[in-house]
């Protein structure tokens, strides 16, 4: 069976408090987008897992995917499967592909084997492989609070609208994101903004990474204001960063602007 796990961007990302846990208390509204990776399991004899396009860092037995199916491999007895990841979402981008790929790889493996785990559980196992795993099981534009696990739906359509990604040579980590932001509560909550038309969302829409990840890489920040000068109706860093979106009211081809860098558009739904 073959699936695409898409990415998303967050329209907002306010980081409220610090947690007993270590987490952090968090809003933010996360919205697909169908930029994706391509997904391939099988039944198999043995186990395995394999990747093709983008080099990923670090072993399979550390990769979301697999911790996926070990949970249901545990809980289910699932037979072996052979799992081929093919990556197009760049990492280190703010874009959840990885999240993206364990939520999928939740979900196809639930049809593969008929376990008619529901919703609810789905969510559950999602919320254990991380924070905005769970946003990709419910498939639709959400607010996230909590650690961004706890979901609602968001009243908010860019059906029709354009985006663009572009994400630079610059991988940010979550850890050291959250490093670097002080937890603040906010004045109007992010599905008050969103209520807005699109173009008044800048300068009142806010992802608080944006900070930290201008300063210490600027070109962040330059790739931003280049989205609002060609024509943007709203622009932002997406989560941790350094994918930076542009949200235009009909399609547009930039990609000459953007040379040297990871590039996407598509039409939002």
């Amino acid at each position: 069976m073959i699936n695409f796990p898409h990415c998303k961007i967050n329209l907002g990302l306010n980081v409220l408090s610090k947690r007993e846990d270590g987490f952090h208390h968090i809003e933010t509204c996360f919205y697909p987008v169908p930029q994706t990776d391509i997904l391939e399991i099988i039944p198999a004899d043995e186990f395995s897992f394999s990747v093709s396009g983008i080099k990923m860092p670090g072993g399979g037995a550390d990769n979301l995917c697999v911790k996926a199916f070990q949970l249901l491999k545990k809980d289910f007895g699932i037979g072996n499967v052979k799992i081929h990841l093919h990556k197009i979402i760049p990492m280190g981008a703010g874009l959840g592909g990885g999240s993206s790929d364990a939520a999928f790889t939740l979900r196809l493996l639930n049809t593969l084997f008929d376990l008619e785990i529901s919703m609810e559980r789905l969510l559950d196992y999602a919320s254990r492989l991380g924070s905005d795993c769970p946003f990709f099981i419910a498939d639709q534009p959400m607010i996230g609070k909590g650690r961004g696990e706890i979901l609602s739906p968001a009243l908010v359509s860019l059906k029709g609208y354009h985006v663009i990604l572009v994400k630079p040579g610059i991988s940010i980590s979550t850890a050291e994101a959250y490093a670097d932001v002080s937890p603040k509560l906010v004045a109007f909550p992010i599905e008050k903004i969103l209520a807005l038309p699109v173009k008044e969302w800048k300068g009142k829409l806010k992802n608080v990474f944006e900070k930290s990840a201008f300063e210490k890489h600027p070109l962040i920040a330059q790739l931003k204001e280049r989205m609002y000068s060609l024509g943007a109706g709203y622009a932002s860093m997406s989560g941790s960063g350094s994918c930076v979106f542009g949200i235009f009211e009909k399609r547009v081809d930039l990609k000459d602007y953007f040379a040297g860098m990871a590039y996407w558009s598509g039409e939002l739904k």
